[in-house]
């Protein structure tokens, strides 16, 4: 019953060809499907039964049983793809790319679609698809700061050792201030999301003051110990250091990574840690900060809370923050550290390498 399918019957050589392809370590495994289709073909089974067999669908074996009783071996190859043929040999696309990194247009700093369309007689299209497979994006610009600290990499490899060999009967917290956050509310009501339109709200704003948030985030747990302020002086600091002094068990040793900031050196500072002998503070080197673990947790609270947020007050801001400093700690997730000292350092100097004019 049902359409009849067409006879296959193999010669010996297209049996042998067959074979070779189908075992062959090399063929596209593609390629060697199809051989092994025709193979049970040939054995005189349906369609349904190759199916089942090879795991395949019927129309798949149908056709290229099709296929092979019309142009035997020629048959299992691809056909042809549809569309024009590629218009801009190799020559073109590296004469654009070597173009956009090593020259720079008379009248601008950096090269568009039409202006470097303009120089090599292409389309701006066309330019964008080269440019976006070759990862190149003129338009884009970064900037970076190389540290200047005389002390890098002693402390870089401070810091990193406590990070990936944390010494025992201790907890290394990674603090620092997130200073100057500002309760702002928008000049109008925030329009909400709504399909096919996004959250809107005016560009202008009110400002009700500011807070500043003192964070010790725990390196092995990802838990949180928190304080705000209004202020950023060093007796809040201080403060804080009292409340981590509390909050942590008496038996535990503290080590504290922090940046170079004034308020963690002055005397009021030092003479506190002098007489907490428990408390060690290792400093990241000068223009550091992406050496501090705790940066990253602040950038998470701005992305989720103060990029977007709408307060009337200090008081609703600083709300704000110590609720979600709740629902973090409720369950909190640590930032691995997995850098080496060693890959760092090699990083930086294949950075500095590629960098024109750079000092290393």
């Amino acid at each position: 019953m049902g359409r009849p399918k067409a006879e296959l019957v193999l010669s010996e050589d297209e049996r042998a060809t067959l074979e070779r392809w189908a075992r062959r370590r090399k063929s596209a495994q593609a390629l060697a499907l199809r051989c092994r289709i025709v193979l049970a073909c040939a054995e005189g089974l349906s369609n349904v039964e190759v199916a089942v067999r090879l795991g395949v669908s019927r129309p798949t074996v149908g056709k290229w049983r099709s296929r092979f009783v019309a142009d035997r071996l020629d048959g299992l190859e691809d056909e042809p793809r549809p569309g024009a043929p590629r218009a801009i040999g190799d020559e073109r696309v590296e004469e654009v790319i070597v173009a956009t990194l090593e020259e720079t247009p008379a009248n601008a700093t950096h090269w568009s679609r039409r202006s470097m369309a303009d120089r090599a007689g292409l389309s701006p299209s066309t330019i964008g698809r080269i440019w976006n497979a070759f990862g190149v994006q003129p338009h884009r610009t970064e900037t970076f700061k190389l540290s200047t600290d005389p002390q890098f990499l002693d402390k870089v490899r401070d810091v990193v050792g406590l990070y990936l060999d944390p010494p025992e009967r201790a907890i290394v917290l990674c603090t620092d201030e997130k200073s100057q956050s500002q309760a702002l509310n928008r000049s109008a009501p925030v329009l909400p999301m709504m399909p096919g339109m996004p959250e809107r709200r005016s560009h202008d704003y009110v400002r009700h003051g500011t807070s500043s948030l003192f964070a010790a985030l725990d390196v092995a747990t990802g838990q949180v110990i928190s304080s705000v302020h209004r202020r950023h002086r060093s007796i809040e600091f201080r403060k804080f250091l009292n409340k981590i002094d509390k909050q942590v068990p008496a038996e535990l040793d503290i080590h504290l990574v922090c940046d170079n900031y004034a308020t963690h050196k002055t005397g009021t500072i030092q003479r506190w840690l002098a007489a907490h002998p428990r408390f060690h503070v290792h400093f990241v080197p000068a223009y550091s900060s992406w050496l501090n673990i705790v940066e990253r947790w602040f950038a998470e609270l701005t992305t989720k809370l103060l990029q977007r947020g709408v307060h009337t007050s200090v008081q609703a801001l600083e709300a704000d923050i110590r609720t979600s400093i709740k629902h973090w700690n409720d369950n909190p997730k640590p930032f691995v550290w997995t850098k080496t000292t060693d890959e760092i350092l090699d990083s930086l100097n294949r950075f500095c390498q590629r960098t024109s004019g750079a000092q290393h």
